[in-house]
């Protein structure tokens, strides 16, 4: 990770496009502005993880709407015929 000190009013530069900019220092708070181009995403690292935490529990299974699904599907299927699904 690289250090650096700025002063309010002074700017460091990621690659040529974006502008970190220190706009206030106030106790132990600093508020930077940030110059990007609009295809790059710019959020709050916290908001990132909260965002990447819920998509990861809404992909995750739950059991008991797997195994009521399966009951489900038991309850519908087809009786007797091929057992490989070709109703030919």
């Amino acid at each position: 990770m690289l250090v650096l000190s700025r002063k309010i009013g002074q700017s460091l530069l990621i690659g040529n496009d974006i502008r970190i900019k220190v706009v206030e220092i106030r106790g132990q708070q600093v508020r930077l502005g940030l110059e990007a181009p609009d295809d790059v995403p710019v959020v709050r690292e916290e908001l990132h993880r909260e965002v990447a935490d819920n998509n990861l529990r809404a992909t995750a299974a739950d059991p008991a709407a797997v195994a009521d699904l399966a009951a489900r599907l038991r309850r519908h299927a087809p009786r007797g015929g091929s057992s490989n699904g070709d109703d030919r």
